[in-house]
């Protein structure tokens, strides 16, 4: 199993517990109380990689969770016109709206600007030859695809997000 455990030591008679990062998480977001809900629009969901499993196709799973892509021009998105909005797969938080999506014939969905800039996280990402900025969902760090300076105006920003990663929900 590759998961990481974190020691806490107890305070009684020196014992020593193997706490799983979901339960770290979850009690740091609970002492923080009503300074979390100031600072952050929502609460992190974090899950082991069997749980993800059990909620996600197998391609979403490698796309979302292993930072996989998938094939151009295969998306179920790709040609999505109605109004509404992308949500993350994993966690259902709202990153895209239909209005700042674009066809940028690359074959992956493609948007200038997300709803909100704290819905996403950027990373360096060296997994190439080139270097590239990778965007995960700001919830559930999901891998959702990367962000080009070729996009169209006003931002100049070029979202290209995999479908698989992404669920449209109508307006």
């Amino acid at each position: 199993m590759n998961r990481r455990y974190f020691l806490q030591s107890g305070a009684m008679f020196g014992a020593v517990t193997l706490l799983s990062r979901s339960v770290i998480v979850s009690a740091i977001a609970q002492s923080k109380g009503k300074s979390q809900a100031k600072g952050a629009p929502f609460n992190k969901v974090v899950k082991s990689n069997e749980e993800w499993k059990r909620i996600l196709t197998p391609e979403q799973y490698f796309i979302t969770r292993q930072a996989g892509t998938e094939a151009p021009y295969t998306s179920p998105l790709l040609n999505i016109h109605e109004n509404g909005t992308f949500a993350c797969v994993c966690c259902d938080l709202p990153l895209f709206s239909s209005n700042t999506k674009f066809e940028s014939n690359t074959g992956w969905p493609s948007f200038w600007a997300p709803i909100a800039k704290r819905n996403v996280r950027e990373r360096i990402d060296n997994s190439l030859a080139e270097t590239r900025t990778e965007v995960l969902c700001a919830r559930c760090d999901a891998h959702l695809g990367h962000v080009f300076e070729d996009g169209p105006k006003p931002t100049g920003l070029r979202y290209c997000m995999n479908g698989l990663a992404l669920k449209f929900v109508k307006a």
